[in-house]
């Protein structure tokens, strides 16, 4: 018997596509012949490599591509093959989406109905000396979704896909701010591994402190093919303990007291330690794995107090105040996504002052180098189960399929110390008592035993180190109302759907997991993926890549208290920009404001998926859009705020750091051309992680000339600024400014001289160059201040080019231009 070490072999290239069984298929690809294929991959990007369709991020492609969702497919691979001494092989699919029939040599293997788990098969025996067709003949995704959905009884779900009836990517099927695929495709890795006498076939791996010891508790659990003798040896920080298996499983803790403990962002250092896990036999190494691990203690605070249910989440004893974002795919076709991409974005979270992401129910779990960089930067992770907004079948042919899928992604993520909660669903909990589900419901299953018994028994199995909580939004009192800003989790839309953004004020949330707000991408992102002539808020391409219901109405009607809507396509590009980036700068200031009763916010969204109009921060192509400075300050770190409070105004300074922050605040009334009406100072000493307010005098709040006065208040380096009117209502002169650039290595330093009141500043600097990058935005300089605004790229463009519009843009363009 040898005992060759484990083999893995990444079945990558060699595979072709082609039409299966079922479909209208357009001639040119019937008669193509086979497609190569790319794996992981999908149809939709085959299709779009071998020239055989455009993109379908571009203009109306998303209908005319419908037909491809609405196609079998048939992907094949010539696996060659020579016996190389080992007891067994198999076969492991780390991702089939998500109907499929997997067959090698004719042989079939088995059948696949869900995305978000791998798939192994044993084909010991199976497998021939030279070459072997292996193939994976997948059903079109919507027929399977619609079959199922008969099959288990229809319940209720939004949008116009069944996704609720299958186990894949719900976003995947169209969202309001997601394109409809419904593609299908090997999108992880397949791979050939052989093996002889044992090998892992799970490890679970998590860093927690035991009575203030860092300690990595290390569960395996081992296949084999006999009864030979096994040993575990792990390793970690100049440490080893050997551990003689008995049986195919052990749990082995091994203390690392010289260790440094995890800290999130903000807080400390993310301390990372290396830890090896190899399985032995007679001294010999059969496989061996590796994970980074940090060590912390996370508690989920959530007892009653006198202001209702707070929702704080503590790590290593530290409550930590939630500056955070909501995460969706990044892309449409997720394996596109690689470790630089994800870095990248996490780039822009933390630019943004971001220190928790949620991965969000509707789409997947993320690839390991997503959670790892997390680790990484200490920014925390929040990972819903993989509901959304539906009731689902608690029978088979879901349930069983659900365990194993939760099983999988709770052993896997657990090893993560950035990991600090799994939630069982968005939005079903809130969706079951708000959005009239009994009557289609009809007295079917709708998920409860998921939330509050599946997925908290296999958390508490697997991943007892990770708090649980059942949903998003999420009140402890199982009972009663969910989605109370009064006890634990809330998610405020109202707001963006049917009123003012000022209404942000009329919550007192204690935790706000989903708010947000709409605005297009960025000129560039926007340019580039619709080629409507003339481009207009309604021209047939803005209105495909705007998936949100009655979307611009509801941008129109959020505008209008605050600016006139503009006529010309580029000023009103910049207002709803602008409006975007106002309306969630208020949202989160009033929430930090009343900091500690509201313990943190998660705003909807960071990212994209694709170029659209949507509530995100960054756009489908990944540029910034003025949102992401919006993001930058009002999560500072130390932050002044201003806010109304009955008749009058109150000045909130948050210190979300470790040191007192001290020094004298001085308030000022002035005219917009900058003379000072009234003056007051105090006296501040705010503790780490505290706050401090102090009420503004009648002098201070009450303006002579609402229309051209504003208030400013400076403490210690931060600045807030409070207008008494809305930006129409002002008095905003056009912007007079002097600007100057020079080359920088990179791209230019810009500075930027006032002489006049501007209001909200930025450069739209992919105006110049689609990849250029401005790194700060949305500045206020009173007459005679200046900024000096770096900018990445643009490096062919004209000095003067940043001096005026497209580029230079503020506030006061809008203001000024009203008729």
């Amino acid at each position: 018997m040898s005992t060759a070490r484990i083999t893995r072999t990444a079945l990558t290239g060699g595979w072709t596509l082609e039409p299966g069984a079922a479909g209208r298929f357009p001639e040119h690809v019937r008669a193509h012949g086979p497609i190569p294929a790319t794996v992981p991959g999908t149809v939709h990007t085959d299709l779009l490599a071998a020239h055989l369709i455009d993109d379908p991020y571009l203009d109306d492609n998303e209908r005319l591509q419908g037909w491809i969702g609405a196609a079998d497919w048939t992907y094949r691979h010539e696996l060659r093959w020579r016996p190389d001494g080992s007891d067994r092989q198999e076969l492991l699919f780390q991702g089939i989406d998500t109907a499929a029939a997997v067959k090698l040599n004719g042989h079939l293997l088995g059948t696949t109905r869900n995305m978000h788990r791998s798939h192994r098969f044993d084909v010991t025996g199976l497998l021939r000396d030279g070459a072997n067709e292996l193939t994976v003949e997948f059903t079109s995704s919507i027929r399977a979704a619609d079959a199922a959905s008969v099959e288990i009884g229809s319940r209720p779900h939004t949008n116009h896909h069944p996704y609720n009836a299958i186990r894949k990517m719900a976003c995947g099927f169209g969202w309001d701010w997601g394109i409809d695929t419904s593609t299908c495709g090997l999108w992880r890795p397949v791979v050939l591994e052989t093996w002889s006498v044992a090998a892992l076939s799970e490890l679970r791996v998590s860093g927690v402190v035991r009575d203030g010891v860092p300690t990595a508790v290390v569960n395996a659990t081992v296949k084999r093919t006999g009864d030979a003798g096994l040993a575990l040896r792990v390793t970690l920080a100049g440490r080893e303990t050997v551990h003689t298996l008995t049986g195919d499983q052990a749990t082995i803790e091994l203390a690392a007291p010289d260790a440094a403990l995890w800290w999130p962002r903000g807080h400390g250092d993310p301390a990372l330690h290396d830890l090896r896990v190899e399985l032995l036999h007679d001294g010999e190494i059969l496989d061996a794995q590796q994970r980074r691990i940090g060590f912390r203690t996370v508690e989920l605070q959530t007892e009653p107090d006198e202001h209702g249910t707070p929702f704080r989440i503590a790590v290593n004893g530290e409550v930590v105040l939630i500056r955070g974002a909501n995460w969706i795919p990044d892309d449409a076709f997720p394996h596109r996504v690689d470790r630089a991409r994800y870095a990248h974005r996490l780039d822009q979270a933390e630019f943004a002052g971001i220190n928790l992401l949620r991965v969000w129910g509707g789409g997947i779990y993320e690839q390991e180098d997503f959670y790892a960089e997390c680790d990484e930067r200490g920014i925390l992770t929040w990972q819903d189960f993989l509901f959304a907004c539906a009731a689902y079948a608690e029978e088979e042919p879901l349930w069983p399929e659900i365990e194993a899928e939760a099983r999988e992604a709770v052993a896997r993520l657990g090893a993560h110390p950035s990991l600090v909660l799994f939630n069982g669903n968005n939005e079903n909990l809130w969706g079951r008592q708000e959005w009239g589900w009994d009557a289609g419901l009809d007295g079917q299953t709708w998920g409860e035993r998921y939330y509050y018994d599946l997925l908290p028994a296999i958390v508490s199995e697997l991943a007892p180190h990770v708090a649980y909580t059942p949903g998003s939004p999420f009140n402890p009192a199982r009972d009663e109302r969910q989605n109370d800003p009064a006890h634990g989790t809330v998610h405020i839309w109202d707001v963006w759907n049917e009123k003012d953004y000022r209404h942000y004020r009329d919550y007192r949330p204690r935790f706000v997991a989903e708010f947000g707000w709409q605005g297009p991408p960025t000129w560039a992102t926007l340019t580039e993926s619709i080629s409507d002539d003339p481009l207009t808020p309604e021209s047939p391409g803005m209105l495909v890549h705007q998936k949100a219901a009655r979307g611009n109405t509801k941008l129109t009607n959020g505008l209008l208290p605050h600016l006139k809507l503009p006529r010309d396509m580029r000023d009103w590009h910049w207002a709803m920009s602008l409006n975007q980036a106002a309306a969630v700068r208020t949202g989160i200031e009033w929430f930090r404001s009343l900091t500690p009763l509201c313990a943190g916010t998660v705003v909807w969204q960071l990212n994209d998926c694709w170029p659209v109009t949507s509530w995100a921060a960054v756009d489908g192509y990944g540029r910034r859009k003025p949102l992401l400075y919006a993001l930058r300050q009002a999560h500072a770190d130390r932050l002044l705020t201003i806010q109304p409070d009955g008749d009058g105004l109150v000045l909130t300074a948050v210190n979300d750091t470790a040191e007192p922050w001290r020094g004298t605040l001085t308030l000022e009334r002035r005219r917009y051309d900058g003379t000072v009406l009234a003056t007051e100072t105090a006296e501040l000493d705010i503790p780490a992680r505290g706050t401090a307010r102090h009420t503004a005098g009648p002098s201070l709040a009450t303006p002579g000339d609402a229309a051209n006065e504003l208030l400013v208040a400076t403490f210690s380096g931060a600045r807030a600024h409070w207008f008494f009117t809305d930006y129409r209502d002002s008095a905003l002169h056009a912007p007079e400014t002097e600007v100057t650039a020079e080359r920088t290595p990179d791209g230019w330093a810009v500075t930027i001289r006032a002489a006049t009141l501007v209001r909200d500043l930025v450069l739209l600097a992919d105006a110049l160059d689609p990849d250029a990058v401005a790194e700060d935005g949305l500045v206020t300089l009173l007459p005679g201040e200046s900024v000096t605004i770096a900018v990445r790229g643009a490096v062919d463009a004209r000095p003067d080019a940043f001096a005026a519009p497209p580029v230079l843009r503020s506030a006061n363009d809008l203001v000024a231009a009203q008729p």
